[in-house]
């Protein structure tokens, strides 16, 4: 049980720290980038090496992902300060919010499409040999 706490508390802090270097980076390079998106792009690149297996973040990750509604509370309640904006240009806001989340589906089924096919093509070969 205390073994299972310290690996799930470790998890978290391997994740927070990821955060906390692409945090940093944006800071000292003024990059126009959130920090969350750097931290998720290291650590795609983390994984992609093998640097970091998917087994060293896993739990935490599951954690993150069960609770992911409770984070975006803050943000919820900030926008009620935002009413006549939303009123007025909600059209546009709308607009833009759908066109991104579109090019976004696209670009990820694209990247999951070309991954998923360049491991079915390896194990192919593979199995012919």
């Amino acid at each position: 049980m205390v073994k299972n706490a310290l690996i799930f508390l470790w998890q978290l802090f391997l994740l927070w720290m990821i955060y906390a270097v692409s945090d940093f980076i944006v800071e000292i390079l003024h990059l126009p980038l959130p920090a969350s998106v750097l931290g998720m792009m290291i650590l795609f690149i983390l994984l992609l090496t093998g640097a970091v297996k998917v087994s060293q973040i896993e739990k935490g990750a599951a954690f993150l992902n069960r609770h992911l509604a409770f984070f975006f509370i803050p943000i919820a309640v900030g926008l009620m300060s935002y009413g006549g904006l939303i009123r007025t240009s909600g059209w546009q806001l709308l607009i833009m919010i759908i066109g991104s989340t579109v090019i976004g589906l696209i670009i990820t089924s694209g990247l999951a499409a070309y991954f998923s096919g360049k491991g079915a093509e390896k194990g192919e070969r593979d199995h012919t040999h």
